[in-house]
């Protein structure tokens, strides 16, 4: 399995649902949510493998902690679920979706692998997309170690067209699933603003700055504004002496 070749697609209702994931969660949801063909019908006995060797390679995890972080992942990732609001357009009556993420995990210890199935649900949110959705690469995020991170930069490139999207902190906080302990400015820009962005900064094809707007004497809203990194120049290979006149220095030297 190779991550410059896994790509995720996901209905913008995803992206913006309220859940909380820890980091592996979300690596080893994202590495199944890649093998999806988002042309074909997702179905609910579709089963998607993850071994400890992809999970390594994909995020650079260490092989003695691979395995052991699947098997932490296949513990908690079955009881995960996610908060959708308005979920149906054609049912204004439904105000809320809550669902798990997944319906089933296989171990498989002694390949070092697991597998896991998608719960009916969420089946319409990562393929064969009737809405507004979003994709990206699993090579820009595979390296970054901040969840908000990856939650943040995702939100970004829903509104990669526009190079700028400003977001409500209130709300922010709610699909982030933060506790009171967020609710003072300075604690939240320390403890998952700032790492987001230099995580963002370092390890994925974009840069990101971002501006605070305050209503009253409150901050209520970021404002960020983002492009792609310039692509890097290939390296150019030293010049080197055309055989003839290597040869004729190597006599001259040997003459004098």
């Amino acid at each position: 399995m190779n991550d410059k070749n896994l790509t995720i697609y996901k209905a913008n209702k995803i992206i913006e649902a309220g859940y909380r994931l820890n980091l592996h969660e979300l690596r080893v949801l994202s590495a199944c949510i890649g093998q999806i063909n988002p042309t074909k019908e997702l179905l609910v006995t579709q089963e998607f493998e993850l071994s400890a060797k992809d999970f390594s390679k994909l995020f650079s995890v260490s092989d003695e902690n691979s395995y052991q972080a699947l098997v932490d992942v296949a513990k908690s990732l079955f009881k995960r679920y996610v908060i959708i609001d308005n979920p149906y357009p054609d049912k204004p009556k439904v105000k809320v979706l809550e669902m798990r993420w997944i319906s089933s995990i296989k171990h498989l210890p002694d390949d070092g692998k697991i597998i896991l199935m998608f719960a009916q649900d969420m089946l319409p949110y990562l393929s064969l997309f009737k809405g507004e959705f979003t994709k990206y690469k699993l090579e820009h995020v595979g390296k970054m170690t901040c969840i908000y991170a990856i939650r943040l930069y995702e939100l970004l490139v829903q509104w990669k067209s526009t190079g700028t999207r400003e977001v409500e902190i209130d709300w922010l906080k709610k699909q982030f699933q933060l506790d009171d302990s967020y609710d003072r400015m300075n604690n939240f820009k320390a403890r998952v603003l700032d790492p987001a962005i230099q995580d963002i900064n370092a390890h994925s094809n974009l840069n990101v700055s971002w501006t605070q707007r305050k209503t009253g004497r409150r901050v209520t809203h970021l404002t960020f504004s983002f492009g792609e990194k310039p692509a890097a120049e290939p390296e150019q290979a030293e010049p080197t002496e055309p055989a003839g006149k290597a040869k004729r220095g190597r006599a001259a030297k040997k003459t004098v």
